[in-house]
């Protein structure tokens, strides 16, 4: 039985709980193919499921990585367009980590040409999250002031150059020096430690009049303060909880300065706005106005401390595992 390299999480746990086994290369049934992985990025879902910590569990053992690109090297049956050689990348729950991934061809994008395995891995999750966003959730308009929190992490820092990109002032909010400069690098107007001391006094120092939009993949103790830094009107985005905190939002202010709350769920997007958005963020990525920034690389067999890099909150922009072919 032919064997493959791959990172698993054998029990739920910290980062550290993950080793590297030779598991047996799956069989295709018709409509997949066998992408040979070149490389796979780190996101935060991926800490949470190996804790099961996440709001889906996944039983152990199982391969974590959530977000890979590679070259299709099987195929069986209908794949569409794909044939083997074809450069593609993928995202799935689990599976990523390894030296190659069995999905169906519909849930696999061809990687343009002239763009490397690293920056398709790291390009989907976090700019697709981020453009649609911003694009068909919070209907950013250029003009518009725009703050993003956690601006240091995969989201944030594509929610910053896509933000830029459509025409937003944009003020970054993160938690270093470091991470303010890398999004001050890819265009934000005004920079906020919210480390360094009260968030909404920072935000009303540099925006007076208010935002008009905050997009908040960080929840915790800085969605309130973002949210009472909107102007009349304004839209406030949740994407997500790294801090590992749901935050309670107070309901009179929304009612008080007619704000709107939205979520954002792939699966609400309107079909039409999603090829749409789907196109412009290809354009985007091929102009090189929305290039993932890649802040650390591990090798596979370093999995595990890739893990502990993203949980810790050290990421800077994306974080990925090398998988040599």
């Amino acid at each position: 039985m032919n064997t493959v390299r791959a990172v698993v999480c054998p029990e739920y746990g910290p980062p550290e709980i993950v080793e590297i086994r030779d598991v047996p290369s799956q069989s295709l049934v018709p409509g997949q193919v066998r992408v040979r992985v070149g490389a796979a990025a780190v996101n935060f879902p991926d800490v949470l499921l190996v804790a099961d910590k996440y709001q889906i569990s996944v039983p152990p053992p199982f391969v974590p990585g959530s977000e890979y690109a590679g070259v299709v090297t099987e195929t069986c049956g209908d794949v569409g367009v794909f044939t083997i050689g074809d450069r593609v990348t993928g995202t799935g729950l689990v599976g990523a980590f390894a030296e190659e991934v069995v999905a169906s061809a519909a849930s696999l994008k061809a990687v343009p040409d002239g763009i490397d395995d690293r920056t398709a891995a790291s390009f989907g999750v976090a700019h697709r999250t981020a453009y649609h966003t911003l694009r068909s959730v919070a209907r950013l308009r250029s003009g518009d002031r725009l703050v993003v929190l956690g601006a240091g992490g995969g989201v944030g820092l594509a929610a910053v150059q896509l933000g830029v990109a459509l025409g937003a002032s944009v003020t970054a909010v993160a938690s270093s020096p470091e991470k303010l400069a890398i999004a001050e690098k890819y265009g934000a107007e005004h920079l906020v430690d919210h480390r360094a001391g009260d968030l909404r006094t920072a935000l009303k120092a540099v925006l007076p009049e208010g935002s008009d939009v905050v997009v908040d993949p960080v929840g915790g103790d800085l969605s309130v303060p973002a949210l009472r830094s909107l102007a009349r009107g304004g839209r406030f985005v949740t994407v997500g909880y790294a801090s590992g905190t749901i935050p309670k939002i107070p309901l009179n202010l929304v009612l008080v300065k007619g704000i709107r709350v939205m979520g954002f769920q792939f699966q609400d997007l309107d079909p039409d706005e999603y090829r749409r958005n789907e196109e412009e963020l290809v354009d985007l990525l091929l102009s090189g106005r929305a290039v993932p920034h890649i802040g650390a690389g591990y090798p596979l067999e370093d999995a595990a401390l890739a893990l502990r890099h993203v949980a810790d909150g050290r990421a800077i922009g994306k974080v990925v595992v090398d998988i040599p072919r």
